[in-house]
């Protein structure tokens, strides 16, 4: 019996190395990440910035609620297949994450900043998810659009690394595209404040971010 387990046990091992081994190596993959960061058109009052933290109806309603964004779309990005779903991506086959769309203000909120409320409403140094979900659909990644959004994310990822003594997990992004999720992921904390994800993740992640920066909430949130 304690052989026949050991023996189960190796085959779990080599599959599971297997499979980050084909996901390191997947040359699809390793293309979106050298890629030329694609820009997206702004103007004086409206910007936009994508990232990703574990689950996005939680990302979504954290951002949403910081002075300066105009609103927040859940989405997928940073992978290698076109017209991602709900379903494809949570295979973790496509390389994409659960993203979020951010659409603020640069008068009123700059990038620095939506990048230290992505830091400060996460746990940086959890590999492959957030909180209690767990695959690289739920990776960090923090896109970048240009060469100074780029070193604005690197330095502050070298500053957090120093004062923790941690590595970041979080994974750095040319953005290429996002995809806009399907439309019952739209609000979802919003439409269903009693769903059990909701009240049991989402709003305990929420508070904590509240607490951290009082100063970036909006008034009615």
């Amino acid at each position: 019996m304690r052989s026949i387990k050991l023996s189960i046990l190796t085959l779990i091992a080599v599959f599971a190395f297997s499979c980050k081994h084909e996901a390191q190596t997947n040359p699809k993959q390793e293309a979106v990440k050298n890629a030329a960061p694609v820009q997206v058109k702004s103007s004086k009052h409206e910007a936009r910035a994508y990232f990703a933290s574990g689950c996005f109806w939680c990302v979504e309603s954290i951002y949403e609620s910081v002075i300066g964004v105009k609103e927040v779309i859940s989405g997928y990005s940073g992978g290698h297949t076109k017209n991602p779903t709900y379903e494809a991506s949570n295979t973790g086959k496509t390389g994409h994450a659960e993203s979020v769309e951010v659409i603020y203000d640069p008068t009123k909120i700059d990038f620095e900043t939506l990048v230290d409320v992505y830091f400060g409403s996460q746990d940086p140094t959890q590999v492959n998810g957030q909180g209690p979900d767990h695959g690289s659909q739920y990776r960090s990644i923090i896109f970048y659009q240009n060469e100074s959004q780029k070193q604005i994310i690197l330095k502050k990822k070298a500053a957090i690394e120093q004062a923790l003594n941690k590595t970041v997990d979080a994974e750095v992004y040319p953005f290429q595209k996002f995809w806009k999720a399907e439309a019952y992921h739209q609000d979802y904390k919003k439409h269903h404040p009693n769903n059990g994800y909701i009240v049991n993740v989402s709003i305990p992640r929420f508070n904590a971010f509240k607490a951290k920066f009082p100063d970036l909430i909006k008034k009615n949130h």
